[in-house]
């Protein structure tokens, strides 16, 4: 029963509050109640939050919090939290946190063993439960900055729930991922939206400046800018550069995230790339260093109108679902 908020314990005659009696005169055992309460608490406390484990992982493989919060759907200071509620349960710190890295320490390597096992269970558990075990394969083109940032956690829980699915995945610009939707050459295609193109917007991502850690190449003038091929991300750099009266010179230009990530680390040019996609290796610059504001990046989905089947069906419904926010 409930007295005064707390709990408590109804004992029948011949025992008394606080005492088990053999008989009325020989007490054997006096029962601390809040303690009892206490231990019970902490017994049913001792079980993880998939959903935190879920983030960790994503901390863990990215060794970012900006990197992972995409990857689960979240905001950089939500996930940050949530790793902070994964040590406060369990009493110990997992992660290392410094100015370039956020990376597990030996506790967290060792946590992250077992989140890994405990994630990939839940899903096996999920599968056999609702009895998802279709058959198929779905051709998906994304562009590979989108690859290596949106999709590995996507990629990895879809496979999970279906097991017997194949994804066939197709790196290429959007420009040609567009072309192949019309050529039906690929089922699905996650995209830059260009401008009035009438698509499904699944998120909107930060274009941002980035540069060398170690360079300061937005104080050359003309600035030194390496561009993606015909794609939004550079006709919005273009844009802003116009606007602002910025003058500026191409010194590289290439169809691949690699490709300007290695240019940019020479420090031979700044480059802008999608939030999601910095790497650890380059640092964000912006206003603060001269350079104008670009434009958001609109992440949107194309389905194949002549792409039918469950296959299909559940994995464009687990990216809108998993990449929507």
């Amino acid at each position: 029963m409930q007295i005064g908020g707390r709990s408590t314990l109804a004992f029948k005659s011949p025992i008394k509050f606080g005492r088990i009696l053999t008989n009325a005169s020989s007490p054997i055992k006096r029962i601390d109640l809040e303690m009892v309460i206490r231990y019970v608490d902490s017994a049913m406390n001792k079980i993880f939050d998939l959903e935190l484990l879920s983030t960790f992982v994503a901390v863990a493989e990215t060794r970012s919090f900006t990197q992972a919060a995409p990857r689960v759907g979240r905001s950089q200071s939500a996930v940050s939290m949530q790793m902070q509620r994964l040590e406060q349960s369990l009493g110990k710190q997992l992660l290392v946190r410094t100015p370039k890295a956020v990376i597990p320490n030996t506790v967290g390597n060792d946590l992250l063993a077992y989140a890994r096992r405990l994630l990939k269970l839940s899903d096996e558990a999920w599968t056999s439960v609702t009895g998802k075990s279709d058959v198929g394969s779905v051709r998906l083109g994304v562009p590979d900055d989108y690859a290596a940032s949106l999709l590995p956690q996507v990629l990895r829980r879809f496979a999970n729930e279906y097991p017997q699915i194949v994804v066939d995945l197709v790196c290429e610009p959007t420009d040609k991922l567009n072309a192949a939707i019309l050529e039906n050459s690929i089922d699905l295609a996650i995209v830059t939206r260009k401008a009035n193109q009438p698509i499904e917007i699944l998120r909107r991502e930060r274009l941002v400046w980035v540069s060398s850690l170690t360079h300061m190449a937005w104080e050359t003038d003309p600035l030194p800018v390496a561009l993606f091929e015909s794609c939004t991300a550079r006709a919005h750099v273009l844009r802003a550069l116009a606007d602002n009266d910025r003058a500026y010179r191409c010194t590289y230009s290439s169809p691949s995230l690699l490709g300007l990530v290695t240019i940019v680390q020479t420090g031979l040019s700044v480059a802008a790339l999608a939030l999601c996609s910095v790497p650890d290796s380059l640092r964000i610059i912006g206003e603060n260093e001269g350079l104008p504001t670009l434009d958001d990046l609109e992440i949107g989905i194309i389905r194949n109108p002549l792409s039918d089947g469950a296959a299909v069906d559940h994995l464009y419904d687990t990216l809108r679902r998993d990449l929507s926010h």
